[in-house]
């Protein structure tokens, strides 16, 4: 017995020191929340745990009243909760606590109904690991003044009037819906009160809430300048008859890239502009660079290098990777997507190369033509777009440009003079525009204005012409004709 107490005694200290060590590693890997930031957007708000670890997460609701509890594993908070900015948000109070068991237990209060989502995110170029909570709000629109639905009648009407050419189209074979046998034939329908509906344009400000962009010497966020030149901009456009802003961000949040063009689908944008600020690892570049869609690759280095670090930033803004955001448009596929992009990209360009024109008389132009990329906030097949660099950050000077008001006015408006020297040339057929257009001038002998109660089958039959010879040529996509349009007569 006397042998065997020391060994006995040597390996219940061995036994102790290994579960102490044990411990101790245990207590080295746990979690601490090192900070909390939450944004409110209009449709969600966003709650971001910054971890020195990774953690799991146990998430859910409770009811009467309304909680949603996050639970962490072996974790500790090492900041304070109640420094969070509320406002905007379905969150009344935040309250925190040990759980039985440990572990940490955030306790969020509830105003409104929500619908939570929760995902982790591993350590990237500006953070460490994070638990990231979405409270997305049911049936909220995700932009403010969401679009009339007439108008979203009317620009939906235009679109399948648009793809029925397109599939008439020489050598394409696509299937067309036909009136059905309580409809008369279209080309017999009276002519309709004109819409003179508003030009829709999205202004996009990129990055957002924990996404800054790139950081200028004294500190400048390029997601808050933007975002002011955005809403610049954006009144820009709406103080103009016949044109309609929709802002996709209004607010410091993130919104993921693909997220940013379906909302301008889902408003029916007639064109999409997004507002970002340059960078560089020299403070010496300067200038605004104006960049459309490349299918074929960069133009130059220089764009290749700016779209990989745009593109990138759904990794800093937290965007969960297998949140599904497709385009759920069923009909854009196929032949008819090809059509449409290649129609889009030309009007892109044609539209970058006025925008890039006006810059030229506000600012220096670090590129003096339209640029090309594979930028993903410009992949909506369905709508013109560009990606504006409205100057380069990391220049002390242009920094300090970026930040007075009346230089950033001067780059709204610019923008906006090269999107209306657009729009006013090239009117879509049911705009305001359009209708000014057709008014302001006098038929000539070959030309014909629409009247009240006129139809295309008795204005061809008028003039001895086929119908499709007239549908011909006026490039009339569908058979709808409108009070007030101008019809050519072709010679019969």
């Amino acid at each position: 017995m006397d042998m065997k107490s020391p060994l006995i005694r040597f390996i219940g200290r061995l036994v102790t020191g290994c579960t102490v060590l044990l411990a101790g590693t245990a207590t080295l890997q746990a979690a601490t929340v090192e900070s909390m930031r939450l944004w409110a957007a209009p449709d969600h708000a966003r709650l971001v745990f910054d971890l020195t670890e990774a953690a799991e997460a146990n998430v859910f609701s409770l009811d009467n009243p309304a909680r949603l509890v996050i639970d962490l594993d072996d974790s500790r908070l090492d900041t304070d909760a109640s420094t969070l900015p509320l406002d905007g948000s379905a969150i009344a109070k935040v309250r925190t606590g040990i759980r039985d068991g440990g572990g940490l237990r955030v306790v969020l209060e509830l105003n409104r109904a929500i619908e939570p989502r929760h995902f982790t995110l591993p350590p990237n170029d500006q953070y460490g690991h994070r638990l990231v909570v979405d409270l997305e709000y049911p049936g909220e629109s995700a932009v403010e003044n969401p679009i009339d639905p007439i108008e979203a009648m009317i620009r939906d009407q235009e679109i399948m009037a648009q793809r029925a050419a397109q599939a008439q189209a020489p050598g394409v074979d696509v299937a067309v819906p036909t009136p059905s046998p309580q409809q008369p034939p279209a080309e017999v329908q009276p002519a309709q009160p004109h819409p003179q509906r508003d030009i829709i344009i999205a202004v996009d400000a990129g990055h957002g809430g924990e996404d800054p962009g790139a950081i200028g010497p004294s500190g400048t966020r390029e997601k808050d300048v933007v975002l002011e030149i955005a809403r610049r901009l954006a009144a820009e456009v709406n103080r103009t008859q016949g044109f309609k802003a929709v802002l996709i961000r209004d607010g410091d949040y993130y919104l993921g890239l693909r997220q940013r063009t379906q909302l301008a689908r889902e408003q029916k944008a007639d064109f999409f502009v997004s507002i970002h600020a340059d960078a560089f690892t020299s403070p010496r570049p300067q200038g605004s660079s104006v960049y459309a869609l490349s299918q074929r690759g960069a133009t130059s280095e220089t764009a290749q290098w700016l779209a990989d670090s745009e593109n990138r930033s759904d990794l800093i803004g937290g965007v969960d990777g297998s949140l599904s955001l497709r385009d759920k448009d069923q009909v854009l596929r196929g032949v008819l997507l090809d059509l449409t992009m290649t129609a889009t990209l030309n009007d892109s360009l044609s539209i970058g190369g006025q925008v890039l024109e006006q810059l030229g008389r506000v600012n220096r132009l670090h590129k003096s033509r339209v640029e090309q990329a594979g930028f993903m906030v410009l992949k909506s097949p369905d709508i013109p777009s560009l990606l504006i660099e409205v100057g380069f950050i990391s220049n002390p000077d242009e920094e300090r440009r970026l930040r007075d008001p009346v230089h950033q006015q001067g780059l709204s408006t610019a923008i906006f003079s090269g999107l209306r020297e657009h729009f006013q040339r090239n009117p879509p057929p049911a705009s305001l525009l359009a209708w000014q257009r057709d008014n302001q001038r006098r038929p000539t002998g070959n030309e014909y204005r629409i009247q009240s109660g006129d139809t295309l089958s008795a204005i061809a039959i008028r003039h001895g012409v086929p119908v499709n010879q007239l549908k011909q040529a006026n490039d009339l996509n569908g058979d709808v004709i409108r009070v007030g349009q101008v019809l050519r007569i072709p010679s019969s």
